[in-house]
């Protein structure tokens, strides 16, 4: 994709961008063999995945059907993805028997999930996060299937460690946390036991300019708000980057599952990410609170050994989303409260 540009300028050109596969997926996608169900496609990440598996199979001259699988609360965002060639299946997850009926197909990318509610709700999240994922793994057993995780699974690390690496013990913190270790221990238990080959990718954070860490910190500027330093220093990745890899993972799934981190090289601080933005947008900026010594952190250099490292650099991001508040662009009003250190989402 084209990393040259100044601003984007509506969202039609934003989820244009979002889609735009890598030429590593493209060549990926082109010796991949079968169709791609995406469950949960509903979701922030979903829709623009989704359109990108599509291209990229186009672009490497490969005929597959990519199937979308949702409950589809907005119509409008069904009518979108078929327009943009992607089957859609409405389908209520849990029901077993509207499960039976998905269509088989060789590749699955697991997007499902429940964070935000989670607290005062944790019996909904134990069923999406930990009891789901054990009938999707079931009901595509004969599949290579791409997991959907996050970095919250290993708690908070040293600042000066550099990032949680995939070998690392887990230390979940609050009910979402440990909710999502039950995931990926469900996923690990029927990919050994069915030989189901599998990837888990933990990711944090990945953003556009309607969502994401680097949108909190912005909003936070451009009204006027305090910055909370409460978790001092983040690492984020251009959801596109996100989505491209997430797929080409896809290539590399085994039996017990690959664990792979997903997320910027950069560790990055909040007071100089609030700080850019304050020059960015003629803002004064404020802070709460200091930073720790510690934060959610993750080291990706397996997924940059395996996919290359991400084509859009957080000063892209940056200078893209404080023209894009500036501007007035949309938002989709959902914080990722990532200055979140005890796990109550």
């Amino acid at each position: 994709m084209s990393t040259s540009l100044t601003s984007i300028q509506d969202v039609e050109q934003l989820e244009e961008l979002l889609s735009e596969p890598t030429e590593g997926l493209v060549r990926s996608l082109g010796r991949l063999a079968g169709d791609i169900v995406v469950v949960g496609v509903g979701g922030k990440m979903g829709p623009t995945l989704a359109r990108m598996a599509k291209k990229a199979s186009e672009r490497a001259g490969v005929r597959r059907r990519v199937v979308g699988v949702s409950r589809f609360s907005s119509s409008s965002l069904e009518d979108r993805l078929q327009a943009w060639g992607i089957e859609t299946v409405r389908c209520d997850l849990l029901d077993t028997t509207s499960l039976a009926k998905l269509p088989d197909a060789a590749n699955v990318v697991f997007m499902a999930g429940m964070k935000f509610g989670s607290t005062g709700q944790e019996w909904l999240t134990w069923a999406n996060n930990t009891f789901l994922p054990g009938l999707i793994a079931d009901r595509f057993r004969d599949s290579r299937i791409a997991v959907f995780s996050t970095g919250n699974v290993y708690g908070l690390s040293p600042i000066t460690r550099g990032g949680s690496r995939e070998d690392d013990a887990l230390n979940p913190a609050g009910e979402y946390a440990m909710s999502c270790v039950g995931r990926e221990r469900i996923f690990e238990h029927f990919s050994r036991m069915n030989k189901t080959p599998m990837t888990i990718l933990r990711l944090n954070y990945a953003c556009e300019l309607r969502y994401g860490v680097l949108v909190d910190v912005a909003q936070r500027v451009a009204a006027g708000q305090p910055v909370s330093l409460s978790m001092g220093y983040l690492n984020t990745i251009w959801q596109a980057d996100a989505s491209a890899m997430a797929l080409e993972s896809l290539a590399f799934a085994t039996s017990p599952p690959k664990v792979i981190n997903i997320t910027g090289p950069d560790l990055l601080s909040v007071r100089q990410l609030a700080n850019g933005f304050g020059e960015r947008l003629g803002k004064a900026v404020r802070f709460e609170g200091t930073e720790a010594s510690d934060a959610l952190l993750s080291n990706a250099q397996k997924s940059f050994e395996l996919f290359g490292r991400p084509t859009v650099s957080v000063q892209q991001m940056v200078d893209w989303i404080a023209t894009w508040i500036k501007s007035g662009g949309p938002t989709l009003a959902k914080p990722t409260h990532f200055e979140e250190r005890t796990g109550h989402f």
